[in-house]
């Protein structure tokens, strides 16, 4: 099986790694001056890993037609964890959505009711979690450059070299414990950048609900990913 991978280059960086995201897309972070042929050699060694993290069930392509919801009345959606009802009101509407034990959402077309949702989920995710990233570096004892809600597909969070930290903003609709966890996890890479035993030994030394996490995500995670 010939392996596809995309090469993302950095003069910051320092070591060459491998991450393979959950549309099975494999990226290879490499340092500016790292010749091809030597990154052809680092895919090649690690082929059985990256296999196993392709054909992992957490995985999965984009299907051509993906599961969604339809912003209907009587519809649902979570929000930290739980459902709540959408309800649709009549008329074109003025601004974003509004919630309050359930979610009003007006708008003369889908695509515009569409928009005001996910704007309101952006704008929780901005209140609710970059607060959140402060409080955990300090306890960390890190320091990050800038906390930034972005859309992202397949990936809750992400460190770059610029010791930037980016947050999903469907994140929002996960539980509390489950957001702690993806912001730690982030966080923690700015102490150690590879998912190594002393990575993972910081992560549950601060979230001990780590794994209950993890495993949230698992089951829940190709839903998290909807717009809705």
């Amino acid at each position: 099986m010939e392996l596809s991978y995309e090469i993302k280059r950095s003069a910051k960086r320092r070591t060459l790694t491998i991450s393979v995201e959950r549309d099975c897309a494999v990226f290879v972070h490499a340092p500016q001056e790292v010749p091809v042929e030597v990154i052809r050699r680092a895919v090649e060694a690690k082929r059985q890993w990256i296999l196993g993290k392709i054909r992992h069930p957490q995985k999965y392509r984009e299907l051509p037609h993906p599961p969604g919801k339809e912003l209907v009345s009587g519809e649902s959606v979570l929000y930290l964890g739980q459902p709540y009802r959408i309800d649709v009101t009549s008329g074109s509407g003025e601004g974003k959505a509004q919630f309050s034990g359930r979610f009003l959402v007006s708008g003369n077309t889908k695509a515009r009711r569409r928009a005001r949702l996910r704007s309101w989920f952006i704008d929780r995710a901005k209140e609710k979690i970059l607060p959140r990233v402060s409080i955990k570096a300090k306890q960390l004892g890190v320091t990050f450059a800038k906390a930034k809600i972005v859309e992202h597909r397949y990936r809750w969070g992400s460190c770059t070299v610029k010791n930037n930290v980016h947050f999903n903003w469907r994140l929002i609709k996960a539980p509390m414990f489950v957001i702690e966890y993806v912001i730690a996890h982030e966080l923690a890479h700015l102490i150690e950048p590879n998912h190594t035993a002393r990575f993972w030994n910081i992560i549950r030394a601060d979230s001990p609900a780590v794994e209950r996490a993890r495993k949230w995500l698992r089951e829940n995670g190709e839903v998290l990913e909807q717009d809705l």
